[in-house]
């Protein structure tokens, strides 16, 4: 399974329609989507700024709902092409998959929960303060290398992390039946990995505002396909 991201910055003024767009896309689009293969596919936003996230066939592991990699890859090309274009007027895409543009800064897959009614979602964003970028991408390599190849069989699954310009966008599925009330260990970890991470980065979405006392926004789910 490949994961696919993309990230834009809604122009001014243009929130409402660009929201609208998704309350009726287009059955041209849908089929491309189908074309390829993808699943679980979703967008959410906050302030300015959505994020989409799709699961698709992995090509090198001759998984493809098309044929050829070569196949497969036209019909990624098709659907994001389509996507540009369904939402041209009213944003600016900041990352797209593929390109440097949208670079993956941290995955912990975990064991994937197929059925996504027991699940519930954390996506946030976050905005780097200037020249931090390396130093997030350290820091969660740490944890990679932490984890010594281990599986996470839970809660969290799904948990990719993403850079677009100075933005992190995060999505992670979290298993209901496994989550519980944090003992005091775990929420002096939470509050000391959450503390640390302030010196190099500024909240957008409210997911430390318990921590920090501030105001965000709560981010919103746009769409959701499969």
């Amino acid at each position: 399974m490949t994961r696919k991201t993309f990230a834009v910055r809604i122009k001014p003024g243009r929130k409402d329609e660009f929201k609208k767009r998704f309350g009726d896309v287009p059955a041209s689009l849908i089929q491309a989507l189908d074309r390829l293969g993808a699943r679980n596919f979703s967008v959410w936003s906050v302030e300015n700024l959505a994020f989409g996230y799709l699961e698709m066939p992995d090509a090198t592991a001759g998984e493809t709902a098309g044929g050829t990699a070569g196949e497969t890859a036209g019909m990624e090309n098709d659907f994001f092409d389509r996507l540009q274009e369904f939402l041209r007027d009213c944003c600016d895409f900041i990352g797209l998959p593929g390109t440097m543009s949208m670079r993956l800064m941290y995955e912990d897959i975990g064991m994937i929960r197929e059925d996504k009614s027991k699940i519930r979602h954390r996506v946030f964003v976050t905005r780097l303060k200037p020249g931090t970028a390396e130093e997030y991408k350290r820091r969660h390599d740490e944890l990679v290398a932490s984890r010594d190849g281990k599986v996470n069989p839970g809660p969290e699954s799904n948990f990719t992390i993403w850079n677009a310009t100075d933005y992190i966008f995060g999505y992670c599925e979290l298993d209901r039946a496994m989550e519980h009330e944090p003992t005091e260990e775990e929420k002096k970890a939470t509050v000391a990995w959450e503390t640390r991470g302030l010196e190099i980065m500024d909240w957008v979405t409210d997911d430390v505002d318990w921590l920090t006392g501030l105001k965000h926004e709560k981010i919103q789910k746009l769409f959701a396909y499969k």
